[in-house]
């Protein structure tokens, strides 16, 4: 049984081997062939470089040669002769500036409508704030005038207290 086993695992590493081998010259072969036959190519000099071809082949067709009607043919000619074709192309002409200044005039209404909102929206908000800072204000005011109180009090208190313990010191106490 091991025995068998034995020669599977060499069967299947060699596979691997030949994989691998396989792999790599599918990946660098071509970057390999390219390299060998320009080395060779340089090896074997000038001299054995191809000829120059000579060939004798007609010159390209122009676009004039092949159809002569197409070059009179223009779009800004196209039925400046019809009289009717004309006069509509005008009237689209005159539609669509007329539809471009409306939708132009529609945006900006729309713009100037949103620019209100915004701008009251902002103006509410700047109240709003305002009256927030205005409370603020009188609390620490009223904060203040209090803390002024309390220390006067306890100025106050402290000469009390600073009396009585003189006068208790006098009588004896210790």
């Amino acid at each position: 049984m091991s025995r068998r086993s034995g020669s599977s695992g060499t069967w299947v590493r060699s596979c691997l081997v030949v994989f691998a081998t396989v792999s790599a010259l599918c990946v660098c072969g071509p970057a390999l062939y390219s390299k060998f036959k320009k080395d060779s190519l340089s090896f074997r000099g000038p001299a054995s470089a191809c000829p120059v071809c000579d060939c004798h082949c007609p010159p390209p067709l122009s676009l004039l040669k092949i159809a002569p009607g197409l070059v009179n043919l223009s779009v800004p000619d196209c039925g400046k002769n019809d009289p009717e074709l004309n006069e509509e192309m005008q009237k689209q002409f005159v539609d669509l500036l007329t539809e471009e200044l409306k939708l132009q005039e529609l945006v900006g209404e729309e713009n100037m409508h949103h620019m209100n909102i915004t701008f009251g929206e902002a103006r509410r908000l700047a109240s709003q704030y305002q009256k927030e800072a205005e409370k603020c204000n009188t609390a620490t005011e009223t904060c203040e005038q209090a803390r002024e109180r309390s220390q006067a009090l306890l100025t106050k208190e402290k000469k009390v207290t600073s009396m009585w313990e003189k006068r208790a010191r006098q009588l004896g106490w210790e």
